[in-house]
């Protein structure tokens, strides 16, 4: 009964979510999710386990994902206003994670690896150019590099700092109503000093 409860309640949801009428806000919400989201954790899964099927399985999903965001990025501002647009984008991150299609690795060796491999000296040559401009960037400008991390790691400390000064402040002002007691027996003890300085005066006097 709690199967069929819980069959029912994610039918209904995805019915729900892929129904024109849902916001795309959730739609794009639910993208990230699909497909950022489950893929990092079963990622992390795979690698705790040593298992090499399910990382060539996650490697070849990012390699996919990848070129995908890549030409999203190109395509975003004109395919983001057709009126379906993130409900067949959630629709296509969930087949390419579905173990019953596969469908990362049907793009993978269909059409990816074919062309990766046909432009693959010329990829290497692009790759290895980049990394050493990197690298002579880097190595030329190390004193800016390292002023600007000690201003990030100033910033960030400051605010780390303001953050645990806020929460402070927070816990002392819910602490508050409940210290009417400790200011009562500060207030009173000066009282007790002084009625004790007055007793003593008196026993003084009394014995002259």
């Amino acid at each position: 009964m709690a199967l069929l409860g819980s069959a029912l309640g994610g039918e209904v949801g995805l019915r729900l979510l892929l129904s024109p009428a849902t916001s795309h806000v959730i739609v794009r919400t639910a993208c990230t999710v699909v497909g950022i989201g489950f893929p990092v954790y079963s990622t992390h899964k795979a690698i705790e386990r040593k298992s090499p099927a399910e990382q060539e399985q996650w490697l070849v999903y990012w390699a996919v994902y990848g070129c995908f965001s890549v030409a999203e990025v190109f395509s975003d501002q004109l395919l983001s206003w057709c009126p379906f647009y993130y409900h067949v984008k959630f629709v296509f991150l969930v087949w390419l994670q579905l173990p019953s299609s596969s469908g990362s690795q049907q793009l993978y060796i269909s059409l990816l690896r074919p062309i990766l491999l046909k432009h693959q000296a010329k990829l290497d040559r692009i790759v290895d150019g980049t990394r050493n401009e990197m690298s002579k960037f880097i190595v030329s400008h190390q004193q800016e590099i390292q002023a600007v991390k000690g201003i990030v790691t100033k910033l960030a400390s400051t605010v780390y700092q303001a953050g645990q000064d806020a929460l402070q402040t927070a816990r002392g002002e819910a602490v508050r109503p409940g210290s009417s007691s400790t200011s009562s027996e500060a207030t009173t003890t000066p009282f007790v000093d002084d009625q004790a300085g007055v007793n003593d005066t008196l026993d003084d006097w009394v014995h002259t």
